[in-house]
């Protein structure tokens, strides 16, 4: 199955759609990689959108992620370890199981998954970057883009309200060609207003900031 077998609609609402099951998921499952910019970015989410991909197992799929450079605490100790130097040392104490951890580092070692931060650096823009664009692309080259959503929690009990608008390169290959290409200026640092960093020099360089455990739901 590809991206175009999808029954898609144009729009995705909280009031009439579980837009994790209808839309998340099924794109997730097939595609071989999916862009995403999304303002707060947890390692619960991180570890529940690898393990929703059907291709990352076998080493075909990839996840480039752009965030905001807010983070729980905890999820920055792990964010950390993570992306340094080849950890193998299990992660003790934490609130996903150790083997979901070891499998994402897997995943990073095996360069799988990227993670950029993206920082303001314009007085026209206030507070943290917390733009909403991702693309799915599988194995044809097709693509969907959507806009909305404003952070990727796939928790079943608790989201914010919100909407998805979505375009598909087979109907509205302007656009989704448009999406790509903002993602991709911002993925290499040629976005006006905002700073992008990997994640290890932000890091590195005391770029990001810690949040309080409470501030997200997440």
């Amino acid at each position: 199955m590809v991206l175009r077998d999808i029954q898609l609609r144009e729009e995705y609402r909280s009031d009439r759609n579980d837009i994790v099951a209808e839309f998340f998921i099924p794109c997730l499952s097939n595609c071989i990689e999916y862009s995403r910019c999304v303002d707060f970015i947890s390692i619960q989410t991180l570890a529940t959108i690898a393990m929703a991909f059907d291709n990352f197992i076998s080493g075909k799929a990839k996840l480039r992620m752009i965030t905001g450079h807010r983070f729980r605490i905890s999820d920055l100790n792990i964010f950390t370890k993570l992306f340094s130097e080849k950890h193998t040392k299990g992660f003790e104490g934490m609130f996903i199981k150790n083997s979901k951890i070891q499998r994402l580092q897997d995943f990073v070692n095996n360069n799988q998954i990227e993670l950029k931060i993206a920082i303001p650096n314009s007085e026209y823009v206030t507070n943290s970057f917390s733009e909403r664009i991702g693309i799915f692309v599988d194995a044809e080259g097709q693509a969907i883009a959507f806009t909305g959503t404003s952070r990727e929690s796939f928790s079943s009990q608790t989201r914010d309200f919100e909407s998805v608008d979505v375009f598909t390169s087979w109907s509205d290959d302007t656009r989704v060609k448009r999406k790509i290409q903002d993602f991709e200026d911002l993925w290499n640092n040629r976005t006006k207003n905002v700073e992008v960093y990997d994640f290890m020099y932000a890091e590195k360089n005391n770029l990001l900031k810690y949040s309080s455990e409470w501030a997200f739901d997440v």
